[in-house]
């Protein structure tokens, strides 16, 4: 894992068309800005985990 330490409005780039960017900061919560084309779909992690729980479901 790449740990980064940014500050706010800095942004990290993933590959040629991902920038995230750190929007705020407030006591323990970070809140990220993610621009990516659309094809690319971006999800919080438990809602992603959710979606392939679902797809192993319906593929069982």
């Amino acid at each position: 894992m790449l740990v980064l330490s940014r500050q706010k409005e800095e942004s990290i780039m993933i590959g040629d068309n991902i920038e995230i960017t750190i929007v705020d900061v407030r006591g323990d919560k970070v809140r990220l800005g993610i621009n990516a084309p659309k094809e690319i779909s971006v999800h919080r992690r438990e809602i992603f985990d959710a979606i392939q729980k679902e797809k192993t479901e319906i593929n069982s």
